[in-house]
């Protein structure tokens, strides 16, 4: 019941999807339907129990007094407020949540992404420096692409936004092209390991 039902279930699962993008007809055209439903269900539950073992966790912080116990107590706080907002009083505009999602999480969320910023330029610096010659070409590209794409580029030389969007539209494209198969490579490779039984982390090692 711990390995050989829930290998035989991963086969066939996997098995019946890759059958659908190559049999167009019933059942197997309206299998993507079923499974989708079900991975909706899933999700719920995930979710659910997500969220219980985050409340678990916290608790267990704040009742042993552990180390940033006051984050969590925030944290524990926010949760039951907006929880109770959303259920008692709905989402729709002028409710609390609303007022809550609008005037209080999309700030927060936006300043947390405006910290990244720093962050982006430290590990620009440090990816930037002129040790070797690849990283001198990277370099001079970001260079030229970051001025090209403000208006002083254009007073600087009326060609330099011409040449950034010739890098990001050649061999950016080309990069993030390599990177798009690569991956897709790697994601074959995964779900048939995974769909013939030869990968089974997801059953915690057994």
């Amino acid at each position: 019941m711990k390995k050989n039902v829930p290998l035989l279930i991963t086969f066939i699962a996997g098995m019946a999807m890759i059958i659908q993008y190559f049999v167009p007809h019933r059942p197997f055209s309206d299998i993507q339907q079923v499974f989708n439903a079900w991975f909706l269900i899933i999700t719920v539950f995930a979710m659910t129990l997500g969220i219980g073992n985050l409340m678990k966790i916290h608790i267990e912080r704040v009742h042993r007094l552990r180390s940033g116990w006051w984050y969590s107590i925030v944290l524990l706080v926010a949760f039951v407020v907006m929880f109770a907002a959303g259920i008692f009083g709905g989402i729709e505009r002028g409710t609390f949540f609303y007022y809550l999602y609008w005037h209080m999480h999309i700030p927060m969320s936006s300043t947390m992404f405006a910290l990244l910023a720093f962050f982006v330029a430290s590990a620009s610096y440090r990816a930037f420096r002129a040790r070797t010659p690849e990283a001198t070409v990277l370099l001079a590209s970001a260079i030229l692409v970051m001025i090209g794409r403000v208006p002083i580029g254009n007073y600087i030389w009326d060609r330099l936004p011409l040449i950034s969007d010739w890098i990001m539209s050649y061999p950016n494209m080309a990069g993030q092209r390599a990177i798009m198969i690569g991956i897709a490579l790697g994601v074959v490779s995964t779900s048939l390991r995974i769909i013939l039984g030869i990968e089974r982390t997801y059953l915690a090692g057994k």
